[in-house]
């Protein structure tokens, strides 16, 4: 039997074939087209879905079932999208209607961060665990609780919005209307505005940082680079962002550890390649301040091993009921 995960983004719909290990056999991915109705994207997605099944051999019976990864409030025991605000999407019927246009009959939904929390669950960092928590760091601070190897959404299918969580009260302006989020502070757009800042502030005093020659070789692009890029190089202003950086998040990750106490935390989110130079400093901080900091069973804090293809194995990983 094989499994198709579907990863629905405001953007790309990528849909991934893999088998019962949930290892991916093919991929394939077509636009969003964020803007049209949610039923002509439903019907890109089913088609999507029908011509790699086709592309592989594998016919509908073959099929065990089809998982959806979407963003906003994922009610995955109605298959119905409550809100989700870049796709336009208000009580919109997902299951029912990928049913309609692909004729597979197990069709479930779940809310994309926390499809990519059940992926390292089951196949990724946090493989063999049966607590977990994992957190993206991107445009926001997505989050995934995985509790008895089943995702954890609240009784209202809105849990785990790690990302909201405030850290600093009545600190910066979050997207969501709060001030202090972590989201706002340890996200990649926070870790731009951040170097925006600094940068801002060498300018106006005169002093000198080789972050206006990243930002110059970007063609005047900040990045969530630049930072890191010229802290390897022996720059102070830039080593005084990724310290400060490190610093929030390391708050918001005690935070994390402290609440939930996981097997594993795992991090996602081009911020991870940053490799060491990102995870020696922060468990540094975690070491010290975490509540179990002398307790021998501590958590493991991992970079995500499963990336992009996260999300369509965690969407597949629904149907391994």
């Amino acid at each position: 039997m094989y499994y198709i995960g579907v990863d629905l983004g405001g953007t790309n719909i990528a849909a991934g074939l893999v088998d019962e290990k949930l290892n991916m056999i093919d991929k394939a991915s077509v636009p969003t087209g964020a803007e049209r109705a949610g039923e002509l994207i439903v019907a890109d997605m089913a088609k999507l879905v029908l011509s790699l099944a086709e592309k592989n051999g594998v016919k509908i019976a073959d099929i065990k079932s089809v998982g959806i990864a979407t963003p906003g409030i994922a009610n995955s025991e109605a298959g119905v999208v409550e809100y989700a605000n870049n796709l336009n999407f208000r009580n919109f019927p997902l299951a029912s209607l990928f049913r309609k246009y692909s004729g597979i009959e197990k069709v479930y939904i779940e809310n994309d961060a926390n499809a990519a929390a059940l992926a390292e669950a089951l196949a990724g960092a946090a493989k063999g665990t049966r607590k977990s928590v994992m957190i993206t760091l991107g445009t926001g601070v997505g989050g995934g609780v995985i509790i008895d190897g089943k995702v954890y959404s609240g009784f209202n299918f809105a849990g785990a919005e790690l990302g909201h969580t405030v850290i600093e009260y009545n600190g910066r302006q979050c997207s969501c209307g709060r001030r202090g989020c972590w989201e706002a502070y340890s996200s990649a757009t926070a870790l731009i505005n951040m170097t925006r800042e600094k940068l801002t502030e060498c300018n106006l005093k005169g002093i000198p940082t080789l972050m206006n020659e990243d930002v110059e070789s970007r063609g005047g692009k900040v990045s969530a680079r630049t930072a890191f890029d010229s802290m390897r190089k022996g720059d102070a202003p830039a080593a005084e962002v990724v310290d400060t950086y490190i610093k929030y998040l390391a708050c918001g990750i005690c935070n994390m550890i402290n609440i939930f106490q996981p097997e594993v935390l795992s991090i996602g989110g081009g911020i991870c390649n940053e490799g060491d130079y990102l995870l020696k400093p922060l468990l540094a901080i975690l070491d010290k301040e975490q509540y179990t900091r002398d307790n021998p069973k501590k958590t493991l804090v991992r970079i995500a091993a499963l990336g992009n293809d996260a999300g369509i194995i965690g969407a597949a990983g629904l149907g391994l009921k």
